[in-house]
């Protein structure tokens, strides 16, 4: 149908806003008749409701052109007709914006290539700390939940000031975002790939308004469930430099080699779920007033049992030969006696391909039951008299994180024994990781002769074929809580002052509370090995090994099959009654910090735009309890160091409306990323055996940011859009991980008084640092450009491109990248949608980033995660208004998970995880 279009500003405004939710067919014919008004309030208006993708884009940027701040925007449309089970996912799609995964599964945010913890999450405005601490996970949020993500990207004074890269607000559902009773469920099943698991998917909301004597009242609660049962093929290397490996290098060679000292497959089993419940109740006595509560509970869970199978390569590394002289001879010779061939370039050996004689080859089978939960309980009200409005909310949240492992079990191959005798006991193992995509190990006997020089036997497929044993049995019981309260108040005063200006003034007050506590059970050596026998279980790997045969599709070199989860509890329960649990004071700690701020800002408007100005103050109070561990002595002391700042964080933004569709936005802002948690205990370990300290550092300051950015936007009619933006951030005092000198006396004693001249490890500040990049984004639909309605005008694309560049400098003054950045990260998704079909396809790109620092000796050199690219498809089907098919195939191109150290041919980890495939169906009442 048509019609024309009367609706003022104000209220196209305030239904494109409210048109966000999914709610089918009724509420998509309000989106697209705001968006098309919006752009001519005398154009005709083309209501189709068959068009998600397209309307829900139109009423997301709606908002966005809107916005007094540089944001990009999620609608609910989006979020539900994507394979995006969770809200890092569904947000990756959006301009500058790129995922960390694990075991597939998008967990965390790099906004513009900052580092993780840069970027903010808040549910509907309220602040929430991860239950990780101040990186933000994301996977533990499941898209069901949300009506909108804002990602704001130009901080303004009302955000916190520790949000430097931006904010991704969670906006959830309303009773009111609906006309009266609503209902809308989805269900659907699934396949994995890898493993031959299954997926479920459900969600519900289910919503309601009463007209009551004193005002309208609205009820509204959701609930959404999501679970994968999955495994993965694994291998992981972990590399070093060797001290005695002394002979020269060839031509072409690197110097010093980096040698793999840790040869490894980690295969597992998970069942991975996502769940979350709220609720909210709504009243509205009159049209000026609105008080409200609400509840949301969200969680991630993660059962694993991994079989983790370790070649410890280096654990005879004090007999590699040492000698400075080329090799003698000519082509490959036997080790010399007593050795295993580790790090001998003289036996034929490289870093990437050799033979070792034997090393130890163990095993660890564990269980996990991770469980991540936000709890947020909000209180609030909105209040308009004239030309003030007042907000307030009160809030609590709990933030759970429990590591938990059920059990760990660990198996070692018989000692190697004076002059290697025991090495006929373990195994011979030739590798190759020549190609870096697929590490190969094969195992083989080991001879040894009358003088002591090894060499192989005959070849063995299975592990389990090796006389290894049970050297201990353990289980970790680890929770992290975060309580969380924040009061906070804003008010917004309409004037005439400097001509159309509103202010906005608020305060706030917030405690966090972050505990972590572990107690550990663990049995070994002979008393383990008794008890097992007494209770009639092997101390071989029969004790554990079950029937299940391996249902990954690498092929590492030999065979294994998966433990049993019946056995390994059953050798826990013998463990049980040889040990208690106890507690791990050097992994305890309290952390509480209170933050009073305050902000002032006001946006001025203008005939070409407007002007947002202001400043936000914070008062940080931080007291960290932890215990100082003297090792030699077994002394613990618990300690307490309290400190205090304040800060002040001001911003300008500029919002110039060159014409009717095009905007360009300058933006200064500023920011302060405070240390996380574990970085603010003051625990210290002390070895004076070694003459190192490690621990916390309370004393850490907040890495500072000055940012500008400059954004030009088209927003074309009814629903296209096109930018072109750059941005800048200059960081001073970047956090890194370094070793100094401790420098204090509080740890002298008269029995070691030069502790103050030990090595100290722990977390401080570096120098400075920058980021800097271009963001360009295109979001287009035929139909609007052609003439008629022919089939070809349903096809559309969405595409962003982000290019980044970045340096900071380490405390040693090297010049690396932050953590997080990749150069280029790529987003394009080609769409059709006509006559109730809605197909879609999704890539994602971004090249290989900085994961972690790291040097030769220790790691093979600094850690990088490399390319990672991801397609998905998905396509609906309205069979009725109300009633709609859906089918979803995710991670079609099953490309690796990938990390290396120092150069892309070192492997440190590779994972695949399988393709995925989902269909069901989506009801609306």
């Amino acid at each position: 149908m048509t019609t024309k279009s009367g609706l003022s500003a104000r209220a196209i405004l305030l239904a494109g806003i409210a048109a966000t939710t999914l709610t089918g067919t009724g509420r998509a014919q309000v989106i697209t008749a705001a968006a098309a008004a919006a752009a001519d309030e005398d154009a005709e208006i083309i209501v189709s409701g068959s068009r998600p993708i397209a309307e829900s884009q139109a009423a997301a940027l709606q908002i966005q052109r809107n916005s007094d701040s540089l944001v990009s925007v999620l609608a609910a449309d989006s979020i539900g007709r994507l394979p995006d089970q969770n809200i890092a996912q569904a947000i990756s799609r959006l301009p500058g914006i790129s995922v960390q995964r694990d075991q597939g599964q998008a967990r965390y945010v790099n906004l513009r290539g900052a580092p993780l913890n840069w970027t903010t999450l808040s549910f509907d405005g309220i602040f929430i700390v991860s239950p990780e601490g101040r990186d933000a996970r994301f996977d533990s949020i499941p898209s069901a939940l949300a009506s909108q993500v804002v990602v704001q990207k130009a901080v303004t004074p009302d955000l916190n000031g520790e949000t430097i890269a931006g904010n991704v607000n969670i906006v959830t559902r309303s009773p009111f975002d609906y006309k009266g009773l609503h209902l809308q469920g989805k269900l659907g099943g699934g396949y994995v790939e890898l493993g031959q698991g299954g997926e479920i998917e459900g969600s519900v909301v289910a919503s309601n308004r009463f007209e009551t004597g004193a005002g309208e009242i609205g009820i509204l609660v959701t609930g959404s469930y999501y679970k994968r049962d999955m495994v993965t093929d694994n291998f992981e290397i972990d590399w070093e430099t060797v001290s005695r490996d002394q002979r020269p290098a060839v031509p072409g060679e690197e110097s010093p080699r980096v040698w793999g000292r840790e040869i490894e497959n980690k295969f597992y089993r998970l069942t991975r779920k996502n769940y979350s419940a709220t609720g909210r109740l709504e009243w509205r006595p009159d049209s000026d007033n609105i008080l409200f509560v609400s509840s949301i509970y969200t969680a991630f869970a993660d059962d694993e049992q991994r079989d983790n199978y370790r070649i410890d390569a280096d654990d005879q590394q004090g007999r590699v030969p040492n000698a400075t002289a080329p090799c003698p001879g000519a082509g490959i010779n036997p080790p010399a006696p007593f050795t295993t061939g580790y790090a001998d370039v003289c036996t034929g050996n490289t870093p990437l391909a050799g033979r070792l004689f034997g090393v130890d080859f163990d095993a660890r089978f564990r269980a996990t039951a991770y469980r991540q939960s936000v709890f947020t309980n909000t209180i609030g009200g909105d209040h308009t008299n004239g030309d003030l409005t007042v907000k307030w909310r009160g809030n609590y949240t709990r933030s759970k994180d429990d590591r938990s492992l059920p059990y760990l079990h660990t198996y070692q191959s018989p000692g190697f024994g004076t002059n290697g005798v025991g090495g006929v006991d373990r195994i011979t193992a030739d590798y190759d990781f020549r190609d870096k995509n697929n590490s190969q190990v094969r195992l083989f006997r080991t001879l040894r002769s009358s003088t002591g020089v090894f060499s192989a036997g005959n070849q063995v497929q299975a592990y389990q074929d090796f006389p290894n044993g049970i050297s201990s049995a353990t289980a970790l019981d680890a929770v992290d809580i975060t309580d969380a309260y924040t009061g906070k108040v804003e008010a917004a005063w309409k004037t005439e002052l400097f001509g159309d200006t509103t202010f906005r003034f608020g305060g706030q007050f917030d405690q966090r509370t972050k505990e972590a506590n572990e107690n550990l059970l663990e049995a070994s050596g002979a008393g383990l090995n008794t008890a097992l026998t007494a209770a009639g279980i092997p101390s071989s790997l029969n004790g554990i090994i079950g029937t299940e045969s391996f249902r990954g599709r690498i092929e590492p070199g030999y065979k294994i099959t998966y433990f049993s989860d019946a056995k390994a509890r059953a050798i826990l329960a013998v463990a049980d009654g040889l040990a208690d649990f106890e507690p791990q004071d050097a992994n305890f700690y309290n952390v509480r910090e209170q933050v009073w701020s305050g902000f002032a800002m006001g946006t001025t408007r203008f005939d070409w735009g407007n002007i947002v100005y202001g400043a936000r103050v914070e008062h940080i109070k931080n007291r960290g309890t932890a215990f100082a561990i003297i090792e030699d002595t077994g002394t613990n002391e618990l300690i307490s160091v309290e400190t205090s700042k304040t800060l002040v964080f001001p911003s300008a933004h500029i919002n110039w409306n060159i014409n009717r569709d095009m905007k360009v936005r300058l933006s200064f802002n500023t920011g302060a990323a405070r240390p996380d948690y574990t970085v603010s205990r003051p625990n210290l370990t002390v070895n004076d055996a070694d003459e190192a300290i490690s621990g916390g550092n309370p004393l850490a300051q907040p890495e500072r940011a000055k940012g500008v950015d400059l954004y030009w936007e088209w927003y074309v009619a009814p629903a296209g859009f096109v930018s072109l933006g750059a941005f800048y951030k200059d960081v001073t005092d970047v956090l890194f991980q370094d070793t100094r000198l401790f420098g204090l006396d509080t740890l002298n004693t008269p029995t070691f008084p030069n502790r103050s001249q030990y090595d100290y490890t722990t977390t401080v500040n570096g120098g400075d640092g920058h980021i800097a990049g271009v963001e360009a984004a295109l979001q287009l639909q035929l139909d609007p450009f052609l003439k008629d309605s022919s089939w070809f005008g349903g096809f559309g694309i969405q595409a962003n491109v982000t290019y980044t560049d970045s340096e900071a400098t380490t405390p040693d003054g090297r010049k690396i990248r932050f953590p997080g950045t990749s150069q280029w990260t790529y987003n394009i998704g080609p769409y059709y949608e006509k006559y109730g079909v809605s197909i879609r396809a999704s890539y994602q790109k971004r090249t290989s980033w900085l994961s972690e620092i790291g040097t030769p000796a220790d790691t093979g050199g600094d850690i990088y995660w490399a390319a990672d690219d991801e397609l998905d498809v998905s396509a609906r089907y309205a069979v009725t208004p109300n009633f709609e098919v859906y089918a979803d195939a995710s991670n079609l191109l099953n490309g690796p998970g990938r990390r290396y150290a120092g150069i892309s041919q070192r492997t440190i980890e590779r994972e695949t995880f399988g393709r995925r495939y989902t269909a069901g169906i989506r009801v609306t009442y």
